[in-house]
């Protein structure tokens, strides 16, 4: 055992020799250059090339390495073994990524790509105004050489969008309002204020149709996924809908519910704080992209009315009047009452004008209780592309209801035979009570502890209601019927009376072509 430790150190001092005669023989630049000819000779036969992502760009953040770090995060969890977990500020998930120097690998149109997360200390620094970390970050990423024209720049670009998409989720989601007054702007000098948005709506919640549900979310899903669609077909990517229907059906919530599904914010503009059209652009502008902007209750924002309906009996406008347009500001003609200039063309400009398209991934919500007091051009498509009637409670929103409320799944069963005829006669009466959602939801809400009372409550409302409604049918349809036969008797009058008026016109001519006078026949006409 003594000889053969003696042989090591032998060997080893041999070794120590023969390093130092080299570092004698051949100078640091000598070794430099071979080392630096051996790598080109190692990259020139493999078959791999490597792409080195720093987490620090100079003095500044490098944003695609945080984007592999989302991206990778969304599917090491499943594959990785040891994971390191974070989770971002204003964040409501927890993030999983790599360990130092650990590898993954990833799959790309059908191409594998390896990631390694490589973590060394950085050397000791002078004296810094802005000192770096201790530790340098970054991940490499091996492609096979053949595959690098291929997909690198898709591969990169898809990592872009997918981790936009996880960060949008993951972040808190904000609701922003101007409410300020004057145009003022913040202490950062943006015009908004924003608070969290925490509401807790969804479409598995809405009290609505399922198949009207189904097709609203399509259509937004859609509109998320179209933007080769809108740039092909030269449209600025946006869209908008129109809320309108009696108030209590759920208007509010089912901007809510567009907000969670896809993970915007939400600027909920104050027309009546806006005090000229310039200042609308100006909020429109610092609006973000992938943002729902929501104006509520349009009709009594400012005064917007329609104008074919201004001028009463008179003659229908059917072009833009200039001398009109007093009458389409927030204000009145002469100055009085609330300083606010925003005209029509104003508001159009602001939907689908030249400064409507200044983002992208944008939708416009409008809520109204009477659509029929809006112009036409602002319903028009193109402006508010989909109207959505937010009706009374129908039968299968009445189910969602009861479900959220109570906890009772109709659709799974009804439990006892008792609960099948409740349920039988509920369908009967919900869509003659026209109830709204809100209206229902509070008859649930008060025994929502007791679920056969609290149903039975409500069929007792629904009943009544739906009796009043039956009731005020028969009062009002017999004042229409005696209001058609009297506008029948009176019409029948004037066309005897026109008869008469034309047959003595033409008596009269005949007397005149003979050179007569005709003879009186008011008597006639009277009669």
């Amino acid at each position: 055992m003594k000889e053969f430790w003696t042989s090591v150190a032998s060997v080893l001092g041999v070794l120590a020799f023969c390093q130092s005669l080299l570092q004698v023989i051949y100078p640091p630049e000598l070794r430099f250059a071979a080392l630096k000819f051996l790598n080109k000779l190692f990259h020139y036969l493999s078959a791999y090339c490597y792409f080195d992502i720093t987490e620090i760009d100079g003095v500044n953040t490098n944003e695609l390495y945080n984007a592999v770090q989302l991206y990778l995060s969304s599917f090491v969890s499943a594959t990785g073994s040891r994971l390191s977990l974070t989770r971002a500020l204003n964040s409501s998930a927890t993030t999983f990524g790599l360990s130092n120097n650990d590898t993954i690998a990833d799959t790309f149109r059908g191409v594998t790509v390896n990631w390694e997360h490589v973590v060394t200390q950085r050397q000791s620094q002078s004296f810094s105004w802005r000192p770096l970390p201790d530790e340098k970050r970054g991940f490499t990423l091996r492609i096979k050489k053949r595959d690098k024209e291929v997909i690198l720049d898709s591969y990169l670009d898809h990592i872009m969008e997918k981790a936009n998409e996880i960060r949008r989720k993951n972040q808190e989601r904000l609701l922003y309002t101007n409410a300020r007054g004057g145009g003022s702007l913040d202490s950062r000098g943006h015009p908004w204020e924003s608070v969290p948005f925490k509401h807790p709506s969804t479409f598995e919640t809405l009290a609505m149709d399922p198949e009207r549900k189904r097709a609203i979310m399509d259509d937004l899903r859609d509109f998320t996924r179209g933007q080769s669609f809108y740039q092909r077909t030269g449209r600025a990517w946006k869209r908008g809908y129109l809320l309108h229907g009696p108030p209590g059906t759920g208007k509010s919530s089912m901007i809510a519910a567009m907000a969670n599904y896809l993970g915007y914010d939400i600027y909920d503009l104050e027309l009546t704080e806006v005090h000229s059209n310039s200042e609308l652009r100006k909020l429109l502008m610092k609006t973000s992209s992938k943002s729902i902007i929501v104006i509520e209750d349009i009709d009594c924002s400012v005064n917007l009315s329609n104008r074919w309906k201004a001028g009463g009996n008179g003659p229908c406008r059917s072009s833009y009047d200039p001398a009109g347009s007093a009458d389409l500001r927030g204000g009145d003609a002469d100055g009085g009452g609330a300083n606010n200039t925003i005209t029509l063309s104003g508001l159009l400009n602001f939907t689908d004008g030249l400064w409507s398209c200044c983002g992208s991934e944008r939708i416009f919500v409008f809520t109204t209780n009477h659509v029929e007091k809006l112009d036409r051009a602002l319903l028009r498509s193109g402006r508010m592309d989909m109207h959505i009637f937010m009706s009374y409670c129908t039968f299968a929103s009445l189910k969602i209801l009861l479900k959220n409320y109570l906890g009772w799944d109709c659709e799974g069963g009804c439990g006892d035979e008792a609960a099948a005829v409740m349920l039988r006669e509920l369908e009967e009466v919900t869509e003659k009570a026209e109830m709204t959602p809100a209206d229902v939801s509070e008859v649930l809400i008060k025994s929502r502890s007791d679920r056969r009372r609290a149903v039975r409550e409500l069929l007792e409302v629904l009943r009544a209601k739906a009796e009043r409604n039956s009731k005020y049918d028969v009062v009002v349809g017999g004042g229409v019927e005696d209001e058609e036969q009297e506008k029948r008797a009176v019409e029948s009058h004037e066309g005897v009376k026109k008869q008469i008026g034309d047959f003595m016109e033409t008596e009269a001519s005949k007397y005149c072509q003979k050179g007569q006078q005709p003879e009186e026949r008011d008597d006639l006409a009277d009669e």
